[in-house]
């Protein structure tokens, strides 16, 4: 038998997938987050050791196995795009495989190793394959595309100050934002400000300061109040229903950018969409595909067929010569 490991190393949480050549999941491990851009290089690879332990244990206890051997690795990690960060993984891995707590016969070569970013392996794992489009808007967000040549386009991803538009931090901040500047007399009225103060047990909207700011909120908590502004809009109201319109209009601008740079115009392109913006609001993803589909009529929107931890171990898989699914 063959195994790889598929790692999916994100900001929240850190998923291990132990696969075989057939694509057949046979075990799982989780940690939390191994971005080493926030968390540092250690408290990553405790993460990803974490999470390959959980998914090798849980194996090995159902076989009643000493240990396993693994021929390909791949692993996709949020914050890795330059060449130092890819370096930094691979010093990464070389560590992870010295450690005797794991129960491995790490059989790893340098074509079998894949380092990805967590974008790539979200695109492999949302079609099954390589060609197509991934958006992903949840904290943030981010439009990844490759095509038969090869060729990538990235378009956003430039985290909560920079960019994110389309994101639940960008709809939740734009919906604070909003119920302030109604209170001051800046806009007009809006249910946003009762449902803040609600959600939130607010006395008063200027209690936010105190909140946001004091309190120390995180990107992510803060991301957490975009149904909030969801829920108004789907009560009718104009100025939420408004962030809500923005949102998806910067979503299919982005999306429209990256078809026009990697496809022909007549060439029917797959967009896997991914994150909790397009699964927790209401019609915002059927929104989504309405408006792309004027702008780019031979897209078709799909649901994620795998998951992203899923796409990195489908990497490893190719590289070893195996294709389980149509990669």
């Amino acid at each position: 038998m063959v195994y790889v490991l598929g790692i999916d190393g994100g900001g929240t949480k850190t998923v291990c997938l132990l696969i075989d050549e057939a694509g057949n999941i046979l075990s799982r491990g989780q940690a939390g987050s191994s971005n080493y851009q926030t968390v540092g290089i250690d408290s990553a690879k405790n993460a990803i050791e974490t999470a390959i332990n959980q998914a090798i244990s849980v194996f090995l206890d159902s076989k009643n196995y000493n240990n396993i051997s693994i021929q390909g690795l791949g692993i996709g990690l949020a914050g890795v795009g330059r060449e130092e960060d890819f370096n930094s993984i691979k010093n990464l891995i070389e560590q992870v495989q010295i450690n005797s707590n794991l129960s491995i016969n790490w059989e790893l070569t340098t074509n079998s190793t894949i380092i990805k970013s967590d974008s790539i392996i979200a695109l492999v794992g949302g079609l099954g394959h390589q060609v197509g489009i991934v958006v992903i808007a949840g904290t943030g967000s981010q439009i990844f595309g490759q095509n038969s040549q090869g060729k990538t386009k990235r378009v956003g991803g430039w985290g909560y100050l920079l960019g994110d538009e389309g994101s639940g931090y960008y709809i939740a901040i734009s919906g604070l934002k909003a119920a302030l500047k109604s209170y001051d007399g800046r806009l007009g009225s809006t249910q946003l400000i009762s449902a803040f103060k609600q959600h939130l047990n607010l006395g008063n909207i200027e209690s936010l300061i105190e909140v946001v700011y004091r309190r120390g909120w995180t990107v992510s908590q803060i991301a957490n109040l975009a149904k909030i502004v969801d829920n108004v809009a789907n009560e009718g109201d104009e100025i939420a229903n408004h962030i809500i319109n923005t949102a998806i209009e910067e979503l299919v601008f982005a999306t429209k950018i990256a078809i026009d740079s990697l496809f022909k115009p007549d060439e029917t392109v797959e967009i896997v969409t991914i994150g909790g913006v397009f699964q927790g609001m209401n019609n915002f993803r059927s929104k989504y595909i309405q408006s792309l589909q004027i702008v780019a009529p031979t897209a078709n929107v799909i649901l994620p067929r795998y998951e992203p931890a899923f796409g990195a171990g489908l990497l490893a898989l190719n590289a070893l010569g195996y294709f389980p699914v149509n990669t």
